[in-house]
């Protein structure tokens, strides 16, 4: 799994990329705080329940369903984040979904549980493309030389991407605005 840090990246792009009108701070905090939600899972091993269980890590918490659950709730409570129903719950759904498909780009643990409860099979990015390192469950390994390669994996393989993610998207929104006061 990346990082609680670089998990974040995509609501962050999307949101600064879309901009404020489109995508309001609180809603911009929510969909980080549902990038990372899931992998609030990791309490499950306090409980005894196993990593490849379906309750376990990268389970339940990882599927679509998770997201489409969490995307539902924030859009419920869409007038505080300041937006509308429907663009509450895509942000939201995007943002919890991202978690898992950048899990299964990982080159560690297991898979991902996309389709639970339909299915408990775990999915991962194609073979070639599993380039981000698995970042360590426990602090205390994070800690230490393997959570500063982690973290430089991460620094080559999301936030690129992400920064230009939002920078394409700033572009053509002001690109948009422009064309809009011009004609």
């Amino acid at each position: 799994m990346p990082t609680v840090f670089s998990h974040g990246a995509v609501p962050l792009a999307l949101g600064l990329g879309l901009g404020r009108a489109a995508i309001p701070r609180r809603l911009l905090a929510a969909g980080v705080a549902a990038a990372v939600l899931p992998d609030l899972d990791v309490v499950t091993f306090h409980f005894g329940i196993p990593y490849s269980a379906d309750l376990g890590h990268r389970g339940f918490s990882h599927s679509l369903l998770f997201a489409v659950l969490i995307g539902l709730a924030g859009a419920a409570g869409h007038r505080l984040l300041g937006a509308g129903f429907a663009r509450a719950f895509l942000f939201l759904f995007v943002a919890t979904a991202s978690h898992g498909v950048l899990d299964a780009f990982t080159n560690g643990g297991l898979g991902v549980a996309f389709l639970w409860p339909w299915s408990g099979e775990r999915f991962w990015a194609p073979d070639g493309l599993r380039v981000i390192e698995a970042s360590p469950i426990s602090v205390g390994r994070f800690l230490s030389a393997r959570g500063l390669i982690v973290l430089g994996s991460e620094l080559c393989w999301i936030w690129p991407p992400a920064v230009a993610i939002g920078l394409i998207l700033g572009g053509l929104r002001r690109t948009r605005a422009r064309e809009r006061t011009a004609g």
